[in-house]
């Protein structure tokens, strides 16, 4: 073989890449980041959230408020309405026990007196949260009563949860009520033959209703903002159903604002006229000196 065809062939053969007259570097990109000065990292932080916002301008404030619009009657009659009636079912059950609670921390008997007392304390102390996550873990999901099954739906642990910490709250009312009538109610009514039934029930209680309003309609406005509290169990309610409207809405940023925004105001709606009527009855209502 000749030897000055060593070395040459009629095959195409890849040579390397020559930019500018220069081999090409596989450690040119290292390089150049290595040399940028450090403040221009500040600059590509602030540059990508505009990029990730240019990708998402596809749906923008007013896609989120027409979404809204669209959902308004779902949310506002199947999921805020449930609110409310968790709210009341729990108010009428706190406050029948807690009226009982409360009478019973003014009985003569030192035993009830603790006994009540020692109920209301816990579960005034105790945090709403965790008192709904007892009563779901303590409450089954149905119970057999000779033979027929009768389930127990979340939202009815939900209400009875929210009904405890209520329960011990009216139950503080009631006992200051009780407690705010002059000694000297009792005494005349001692003087005049009534039992302490009677006296209680025909003398006591009937001065004590208009001092118990404004706290006890304080702490429904109270229980109210607490029922989102539920969506935490599975309960189908206003922050359940909007998470679930933003997820059909395939879960945009630009949703959170105008769906929780518009369950805050439809609390407050409902939830500023009881606190503004409260203040005006207990200024109504006050101990004139």
């Amino acid at each position: 073989m000749d030897s000055r065809l060593h070395g040459q062939t009629d095959l195409p053969v890849m040579k390397p890449y020559v930019l500018r007259g220069h081999q090409y570097d596989e450690m040119f990109l290292v390089r150049w980041l290595g040399s940028l000065p450090p403040w221009s990292f500040l600059v590509l932080l602030a540059l990508w959230p505009a990029a990730a916002f240019a990708q998402s301008a596809s749906f923008g404030t007013a896609d989120a408020f027409a979404a809204l619009w669209r959902w308004i009657p779902f949310l506002t009659f199947q999921g805020f309405l449930f609110n409310v009636l968790i709210s009341l079912f729990a108010m009428l059950i706190g406050t029948t026990l807690g009226a009982a609670l409360g009478l019973a921390q003014v009985s003569r008997n030192k035993v009830t007196r603790g006994i009540s007392w020692a109920i209301t304390q816990l579960f005034r102390n105790s945090p709403w949260l965790v008192l709904l996550f007892v009563v779901l873990l303590a409450f089954p999901f149905e119970i057999n009563i000779f033979g027929l099954t009768i389930p127990i739906p979340a939202w009815v642990k939900a209400v009875i949860g929210l009904s405890l910490p209520v329960m011990a709250n009216i139950s503080e009312i009631v006992r200051g009520a009780v407690n705010s009538v002059p000694s000297a109610q009792w005494e005349a009514a001692e003087s005049l033959s009534f039992t302490r039934t009677q006296t209680l029930w025909q003398i006591i209680l009937p001065q004590c209703f208009k001092r118990m309003i404004p706290p006890w309609m304080n702490w429904y406005a109270i229980l109210t903002m607490a029922t989102p509290l539920c969506s935490l169990l599975g309960v189908g309610e206003i922050i359940t159903f909007s998470r679930q409207a933003m997820e059909a809405e395939n879960n945009h940023p630009e949703l959170l604002m105008p769906f929780y925004g518009y369950a805050l105001v439809l609390f407050f709606a409902y939830c500023y006229p009881i606190a503004r009527l409260t203040i005006a009855l207990e200024r109504r209502y006050s101990v004139k000196l």
